[in-house]
């Protein structure tokens, strides 16, 4: 067995976020994946999924959520936007994407505009918010479950890219037998 740099390529990024909600969100979509394929990647963007017809409201919930999964698994990282969404906080739909590909060992590349401490983005005084909660103040831009868990951060989704890209050919992976596939995330891969 011997070590070496990745060169599994194109890489599968899974592009989380709340784009999705947009209202041009399939021509956002299609740009986002050519910025992908731009860059000698294959985005993968959660509205690709055609959902069956006929489907009822929970049903057809549970098929978007169950695909959603699917593409994560498949892919080789995620790069998420984290910028804030109805709120203070990024999308909740992305933030389990997010935790997701963390449990299963993917990497994840988060992007958002505001970079400061969340102590200095949501208002309030003397570190509470307007409801009298307490801010956290450890000099993240994000919760911490979130920002001690990602591969790295950018301000923009093109930053972000780069920089994920930049992540994943810098990863080392086990060469392992005489066909030399790759040993990724613990199973092995052509």
């Amino acid at each position: 067995m011997t070590w070496g740099f990745n060169v599994k390529k194109p890489y599968r990024i899974y592009l989380a976020g709340f784009d999705v909600f947009r209202q041009d969100s399939i021509a956002h979509g299609e740009q986002l994946v050519a910025q992908c394929s731009k860059a000698g990647a294959v985005g993968l963007y959660p509205l690709d999924n055609v959902v069956p017809p006929g489907l009822s409201g929970h049903a057809m919930a549970k098929w978007i959520a169950d695909a959603n999964v699917r593409m994560i698994d498949s892919c080789d990282a995620v790069l998420v936007n984290l910028n804030p969404f109805r709120g203070h906080e990024p999308d909740s739909g992305s933030v389990f994407e997010f935790g997701y590909a963390c449990g299963i060992g993917k990497p994840v590349w988060g992007y958002f505009a505001d970079h400061r401490a969340m102590i200095d983005k949501v208002p309030g005084a003397n570190g509470h918010d307007a409801e009298g909660m307490v801010v956290e103040d450890f000099d993240l831009p994000v919760n911490l479950m979130l920002a001690t868990r990602w591969a790295g951060s950018s301000h923009s989704f093109e930053q972000g890219l780069a920089a994920l890209i930049e992540h994943l050919d810098a990863q080392p992976v086990c060469r392992a037998g005489k066909d030399n596939r790759s040993v990724d995330d613990g199973a092995l891969t052509p």
